[in-house]
């Protein structure tokens, strides 16, 4: 039976996102059932964030699903799942606000941002194919391999530089929380947990994805 030493690489990478899915699991549910003194919604918070930062013109919207709440650069729009939408929670205000510390990010042409938003169409294409390449250099030949390898690079780099953006949002998040009094000491405390629960997340995609790019390599070059 053939064993593939480099496997090994991946376990670092694998209990860290364990950890993270079941640390943004509980922490989320926990804070959803907390509810923010403000008695503001997700929706309230967002749209008193965005019109401070002079960002009136962007919409808010609900979007179905669990935490599925994101930014979009392209349409200039907030979309916060139903439950942050609609609830007055700690995880509610602290997601909304999240989102838009994104939109004041592109507002404010956050270098990190940009240069995020400028890999897009590459890693579109390079998430798909390098796979499909990678998968065929391993019966074809380290030529191939090694080309699969740099497309992959690509996403790799993309979730490096997603770091930045996303712990830069969750920092003028808590900002503009305190600074508009929606949250006071206690529950800037809980938002700063929930914040850094998600940030988590993103930590261990960018180890699972470097993790990866290193066994490839160490596969091509054990091939050459």
């Amino acid at each position: 039976m053939y064993y593939d030493s480099t496997l090994i690489l991946l376990v670092p990478a694998i209990l860290l996102s364990l950890y993270a899915s079941f640390k943004v699991n509980s922490t989320t549910k926990k804070y959803f059932k907390v509810n923010a003194s403000s008695g503001m919604t997700g929706e309230e918070v967002a749209r008193r964030i965005l019109n401070y930062n002079g960002l009136s013109n962007v919409p808010v919207l609900p979007v179905a699903g669990e935490l599925t709440d994101h930014y979009n650069p392209r349409s200039k729009s907030v979309s916060l799942s139903e439950e942050v939408f609609y609830g007055r929670s700690i995880t509610s205000i602290s997601v909304a606000a999240h989102e838009c510390g994104h939109a004041i990010q592109d507002k404010e042409a956050y270098p990190a941002m940009t240069f995020r938003s400028a890999l897009v169409p590459t890693v579109n294409f390079a998430s798909s194919a390098s796979w499909l390449i990678i998968a065929a250099g391993l019966f074809m030949g380290s030529k191939l391999l090694w080309l699969g390898i740099i497309l992959f690079s690509a996403t790799v780099l993309f979730q490096v530089v997603t770091l930045p953006v996303e712990l830069n949002a969750s920092k003028r998040a808590l900002v503009q929380l305190e600074t508009l009094g929606i949250v006071g000491l206690d529950e800037k405390k809980q938002s700063y947990k929930v914040l850094s629960a998600a940030a988590l997340t993103y930590i261990a995609a960018a180890l699972a994805s470097i993790a990866t790019l290193i066994r490839y390599i160490a596969i091509a070059n054990g091939r050459d």
